[in-house]
């Protein structure tokens, strides 16, 4: 929405404004815009053309600590109580174990290709797995690309991290498969909130959801849909909203939730019942995976446009952290104070970290991990 928003005239931004103040206390840009309609008997060009615009900031490149390499497109960073961070390795298969001092080993071999993870209150590794890519190097890195000739099928599983055993949970959602399980965030209580990105073929692509799962296996529904290419998730400091990204769009949506696994549904023009919350424009770009930090802000890696963008939860301010890398894949938060940003650089196959206090002036936000 905010591309045309640029699009729209000063003269009739001018004009508009002059004669209609904005409502306030209204979070979703299309009820401003339905209000305006309805109440002001605006076209739907002059209803857009006086939301207001975010600000962007491009904020300077932190002091990056490169704690390994060689990981084979390294996502879905976790902090563990050890000061150790677990990871996928999604092209390798593999979940991984990465110490303070960078030393790597295995923690589970897998099938597929493991994308998110998560740890949860039982201690357990819960993964998303999308089934597999194929891959294509390049003289910048690592890159997945479409649904391979041996793709598995999309699955949320988990791990027991002591002795590498995996269990699926679910392949499905009322009769229909899981396509490309991407991320997963934990809830208060112990269960699941994951996406699915779909899997993308040469002419063709897969419009997928948001999911709700039990954590014991006895219950899944679909939270949003459908979605175009849903990637990161991450639930709001009061639990109250659930924050995906849309990789091809680089938008922000938030599902309101009513109770765990139950949500409002905004109608019209939401294409997928979730409330709009922020676009990103100006420069190609796409999301990836996310993070919510003590203030609240969403923090998305963001892909070609390589690093991590900081949008506040009402959509207006964004601040931008580059990364040396175009695959900049996804982030958590861990250390003393969880003050420290743990970064998987994807492309080049690196766990990078950073003062995340320092750079953003607050630390990341607990998670429920029974931590």
């Amino acid at each position: 929405m905010w591309s045309l928003l640029l699009q729209m005239s000063e003269h009739a931004t001018q004009r508009i404004a002059t004669t209609m103040p904005i409502p306030e206390q209204v979070v979703d840009p299309w009820q401003l815009v339905i209000r305006l309609i309805y109440s002001s008997h605006l076209s739907l060009t002059e209803a857009i053309a006086m939301l207001p615009l975010p600000t962007q900031t491009i904020l300077p490149q932190p002091e990056i600590r490169e704690i390994t390499t060689g990981l084979r497109f390294p996502e879905g960073p976790v902090w563990m109580p050890d000061g150790s961070i677990v990871l996928v390795e999604i092209e390798a298969k593999r979940l991984t174990r990465v110490a303070p001092d960078g030393k790597k080993s295995t923690v589970a071999q897998m099938s597929g290709g493991p994308n998110g993870a998560a740890r949860g209150p039982d201690g357990m590794i819960y993964v998303t797995n999308n089934g597999g890519f194929s891959w294509r190097e390049a003289p910048e890195g690592l890159f997945p690309t479409f649904q391979p000739p041996d793709y598995s099928g999309g699955r949320l599983e988990r791990v027991d991290p002591a002795t590498g055993k995996i269990e699926t949970l679910y392949t499905a959602c009322d009769g229909r498969g899981l396509r490309g399980p991407n991320d997963l965030v934990i809830d208060a209580h112990g269960d699941i909130y994951f996406t699915d990105l779909g899997k993308s073929r040469p002419t063709e692509i897969d419009r997928a959801g948001v999911y709700y799962a039990k954590r014991d296996g006895s219950l899944i529904r679909q939270m949003a849909g459908p979605t175009l290419t849903a990637n990161g998730c991450s639930l709001s400091p009061d639990g109250k909203a659930l924050y995906f990204a849309e990789t091809e769009s680089a938008r922000i949506w938030a599902i309101d939730l009513t109770v765990p696994g139950e949500r409002k549904v905004h109608g019209f023009p939401s294409p997928n019942g979730a409330r709009f919350v922020a676009q990103v424009g100006g420069r190609y770009q796409r999301f990836d995976s996310m993070a919510v930090d003590a203030a609240g802000n969403i923090c998305v890696a963001t892909l070609i446009n390589g690093g991590i963008t900081v949008i506040s939860s009402d959509g207006q301010t964004i601040r931008f952290i580059p990364m040396p890398d175009l695959m900049t894949t996804n982030i958590c938060f861990g250390g003393q104070d969880l003050a420290t940003a743990y970064v998987t650089l994807s492309a080049g196959g690196k766990l990078v970290s950073f003062d995340w206090r320092k750079t953003i002036g607050t630390v990341g936000l607990k998670l429920n991990d029974g931590t």
